[in-house]
This record gives structure tokens, C-alpha cells and sequence, in this order.
């Protein structure tokens, strides 16, 4: 295979944080470090798409994608050696640390295979224990978005990470932490086992009431034949270029802007710094959103949709977002609830466009099938999804509740062991840093 091929890398002059800069007190024999300075990033590139000799080789080949556990065993697409000969991309040894600074900053996962990686990841070596270090990136999650920038995608650039503070036991410590830590989670872990069971048959019971509601089987109706949604609207429109609107034009309390982001569970959710002036508003009139429009998110998640209320009406549809506006005759609740249901996600999913980030067009939208009823069955139909749905989205947010203190535990968890409180240290123990900055491995 081939080798490494490692980029000039420019690490901070000063290992060792200055008292001033170090964010809380640790244990005496800790340190405060930076990352540049006890470890090396290693990039990553893509080969040419269009030289099939280049792909589907036997060198797996990692992307953001692939980064959504603990450990990374497969990845979804795989390159030749020609591929990697001829790329920017390098390969990672088995237990190196893969950390996402691009689209999804501050992903990480532990390479349990071989394997190469694509620009928007890095490989992290170091001498510490592999398995601390993971669980310091965890933590340091949100630390990565505050240093990323960009607006459609998030970044962060190598320099950045480098300065990232740090605190250092020593190895030994390093060991027992990585112990205890993971002593805590495999209980947590086996609770959230049973909540996510529960949220599974949420799911599978939802899921089953659409395609009951969008089958017929909940009124004495059925649907006449499936149709393409460009028959039942009067438009479909992309919100404005990234250029026509500017960080500057942000405001407080102005009129709302709906991304993706502000679509949850069928609603359209406000965030009073996502807004802009009226008058910018104006300019932007031909993107308001009107009473029975849906408005879908256009990237990532498909089938991210909601009816637009009078609540809503005069909002301003986003980059990341389109307007469907349908025919009088068409409920948009009911149209959005389809489009969100497994069917509907279905169809977007198989047909979007990208493969880092995928994204949804006009074309594509316009020939999504779609179930043709009567005005007053759609009301109904709703009406009933309403009342069963409600029931449903109670048992949900009961487990998600339970859910998400586990996930609070966890963090808390986490929080004491990167401050020295999980009663592991031993302050006889030597400090893993020299008063220098030189790595002391025993």
C-alpha cells in the first residue's frame, strides 16, 4: 500500500498554556496543552471522480459520512492505490484518531481498520492514549464549531485546532480515565438500549398510521390514483443566492429567514438572530412565504418540511430551503405530512443530487408522486392524523426526554474526568509533560 504522505505542518512555538490563558484549574501533576503540540494532523484529499481506475479498489476511503461512532470499521466508498498514487488523500494506521474539520467540526471517531481519508477529514497521531485523546474530542465538540466559520458549510482550519487548550494527565492517569469513563458509559449505554427501543416503535407505529393515511385505509376514501406534484401547485421556487443575501444584513428581531435548521417535527421554528430588516425583507419579496405554502429543506436531511400558517406568512424562505406553493384546493399540511413520510423521503433521497452534502432542485421536486384526494377528504384525513399523531408524539418526547439525560450524564461525566474529579489521580505520579514541554512517557 502506499505510504503517508505527510504536508508540512506549522505547530505553536509553546506547548505548555500559559497560567493566564488555561480555562480552570487541574490536578498539580496535569498540564495544560495545546494541541499542536502533542499531536499531528495529517490531511486528506479525494481522487479524480471522473477515472474509474481510481475507485472501488481496495483501500477503504473515509469521508464525513463515515464518521458517526466510537469506532470506524467500514467506510461507504473504497479507492485503488492508482487512486491513492494520484491524490491528495493519505492513509491512516489502525487506532489513529479521525477528526472531522469540515461540514461537521469536531466529528471523531477511532479507526478500527486501515484505511485513507478525503480533504474534510484529518488523521491525528500522537503518543497519548488513543482512547483519551478520543474522549477529549468529544468534548471538545463544541469548542470546534466556535472556532469554524463559514455559512452553508462549517470549517475549520488546521491552525485553529492546533491552539486548542487542552488538559494532560499522566499516562497512567490517562489509562484509568479511559477505565472509569467507559466503566460509566457501558450502564448509560444500556439504558439508552431500552429508550431507543421505545423511539423504534414510535417510529414504526408513525410511520404506519401515514401510510394508512396516505393509502385510504383511515376514511371510507381512497386515494384516486397517485399524480406528480407539479400538477397541484402553482409554483416551486429555490431560495435566493447565497450572494443576495450578507452577514451584514443579519439583524435581531426582524422579519425570520427558514433554513433547513428551522424546520422540526413538521413546525417553523423562529431564531431572533436569523432575521433581517423589512426593507431587506422588500427586496426579497419574491421569496416570502404565503398562508398553505410548505417550505423543504433542500439539503441534508430530505423530506424536511412544514404547512407555512399565517403565523409564518411574510417570512422569508432561506438559501438552504424551497417554497412549494400549492393550488387553493391543496391542504398543505396534509402534502408536507406526506412528503415527510417514508414514501416521501424515499423518493428525495433516491433522487437527490451531491454526495458529500446532497441537495434537492426544482426538477426533482416537481416530479415527486404524490396521492390525489378530495379537498374534503384531505381535512379529514388530517383531522384524524392530528388527534392519533399527538398520542404518538407524547410517548416520544417522554423517551427523548429520558434520552437526552443520559446524554446530560454522559457530558457530566465526561466534565469531571477532563478536570480530575473522577477520583482516578494519583498526585504522586510524575507529570506526562516535562516544566519544558517535552513528552514524558513513563
Amino acid at each position: 500500500m502506499a505510504r503517508i504522505r505527510r504536508a508540512a505542518q506549522s505547530a505553536p512555538q509553546e506547548v505548555l498554556v500559559p497560567e493566564a490563558e488555561q480555562p480552570y484549574a487541574v490536578p498539580e501533576n496535569w498540564r495544560w496543552v495545546r494541541l499542536g503540540g502533542i499531536c499531528s494532523f495529517i490531511g486528506g484529499g479525494t481522487p479524480n471522480k471522473n477515472i474509474p481506475e481510481y475507485w472501488n479498489g481496495n483501500i477503504p476511503w473515509a469521508s464525513v459520512k463515515d464518521i458517526k461512532g466510537k469506532f470506524l470499521y467500514n467506510t461507504l466508498d473504497s479507492i485503488t492505490e492508482s487512486g491513492l498514487r494520484n491524490s491528495s488523500s493519505n492513509v491512516c494506521d489502525l487506532d489513529d484518531i479521525i477528526i472531522v474539520t469540515r461540514i461537521s467540526p469536531g466529528n471523531v471517531a477511532v479507526a478500527k481498520t486501515v484505511l485513507a481519508v478525503n480533504q474534510d477529514l484529518k488523521i491525528v497521531k500522537t503518543q497519548l492514549n488513543n482512547l483519551f485523546l478520543y474522549y477529549c474530542f468529544v468534548c471538545l465538540k463544541n469548542e470546534f464549531i466556535a472556532r469554524s466559520s463559514g455559512t452553508t458549510v462549517l470549517g475549520i482550519t488546521l491552525s485553529r485546532v492546533q491552539e486548542i487548550c487542552v488538559p494532560l494527565p499522566p499516562r497512567a492517569e490517562q489509562e484509568r480515565i479511559v477505565a472509569r469513563i467507559e466503566s460509566l458509559f457501558a450502564r448509560l449505554d444500556k439504558a439508552r438500549e431500552k429508550v431507543d427501543a421505545v423511539l423504534g416503535r414510535c417510529a414504526a407505529r408513525k410511520a404506519a398510521l401515514l401510510h394508512k393515511a396516505f393509502s385510504g385505509e383511515l376514511t371510507a376514501g381512497k386515494a384516486i390514483k397517485n399524480i406528480l406534484l407539479e400538477d397541484i401547485v402553482l409554483d416551486i421556487k429555490i431560495g435566493p443566492f447565497g450572494s443576495m443575501l450578507h452577514k451584514d444584513d443579519y439583524i435581531s428581531n426582524g422579519v425570520p429567514i427558514v433554513n433547513p435548521k428551522h424546520i422540526e417535527g413538521q413546525k417553523i421554528l423562529v431564531a431572533i438572530n436569523n432575521t433581517i430588516s423589512k426593507d431587506k425583507a422588500e427586496e426579497l419579496a419574491v421569496y416570502a412565504l404565503k398562508e398553505n405554502d410548505i417550505v423543504l429543506g433542500r439539503r441534508g436531511e430530505m423530506g424536511r418540511c412544514a404547512p407555512v400558517s399565517c403565523a409564518e406568512s411574510g417570512w422569508i424562505c432561506g438559501t438552504g430551503s424551497m417554497i412549494i406553493r400549492l393550488k387553493p384546493e391543496y391542504n398543505a399540511k396534509f402534502y408536507s405530512l406526506f412528503i415527510s413520510s417514508c414514501q416521501g423521503m424515499r423518493y428525495l433521497e433516491e433522487h437527490a443530487v451531491g454526495t458529500t452534502l446532497k441537495n434537492l432542485n426544482e426538477k426533482i421536486v416537481r416530479k415527486l408522486p404524490v396521492p390525489s384526494f378530495s379537498q374534503q377528504e384531505q381535512a379529514e384525513i388530517v383531522r384524524i392524523l392530528d388527534e392519533l399523531l399527538a398520542r404518538e408524539r407524547r410517548a416520544q418526547e417522554a423517551a427523548e426526554r429520558v434520552a437526552a439525560r443520559i446524554e446530560q450524564i454522559k457530558r457530566a461525566v465526561l466534565t469531571k474526568a477532563f478536570r480530575g474529579e473522577l477520583g482516578t489521580n494519583d498526585p504522586a505520579e510524575p507529570a506526562a509533560l516535562t516544566e519544558q514541554g517535552s513528552l514524558s512517557l513513563a
